[in-house]
């Protein structure tokens, strides 16, 4: 399912979450890589969308590091690593939440300490004129 999504906006990059989440079934992990501003939490708003959840209530989980997201056909839950090392990861219990069924969105995932399984692994480039190119593998 590799492809490649142009987008010029937020709504659609959070159109390119929303499609991707018709994919996606219990215990999906979604891996997002991006520098900072790429646009990683927009398109989990979209990912949220997708899954029957309010995107308006998604925001970054920089500081609560895990947000938990209920009321749609699958709980999302929304977790940003950068400012964890690979031993804090460790103590997060990531193996645990995965394996509770929702939609797990991982951001900064170049921070987990070892594979948490099988994933949908998303890059988000964006250029100096704020066009990003997204890759979905």
């Amino acid at each position: 399912m590799s492809r490649v999504v142009s987008t010029g906006s937020e709504s659609e990059t959070r159109a390119a979450g929303r499609v991707l989440a018709t994919s996606l079934s219990p215990g999906s992990i979604v891996l997002l890589s991006g520098d900072l501003g790429a646009g990683k939490t927009v398109f989990v708003k979209g990912l949220a969308e997708g899954l029957g959840v309010d995107p308006g209530d998604v925001t970054s989980p920089t500081f609560t590091l895990i947000q938990e997201y209920r009321g749609g056909v699958l709980t999302l839950y929304h977790v940003d690593l950068y400012r964890l090392s690979p031993d804090e990861v460790d103590d997060l219990g990531l193996e645990e939440l995965v394996q509770q069924g929702g939609v797990t969105a991982i951001e900064w995932p170049e921070q987990l300490p070892r594979s948490l399984g099988e994933s949908v692994d998303v890059r988000i480039d964006q250029d100096a004129e704020g066009l990003r190119t997204i890759r979905i593998a």
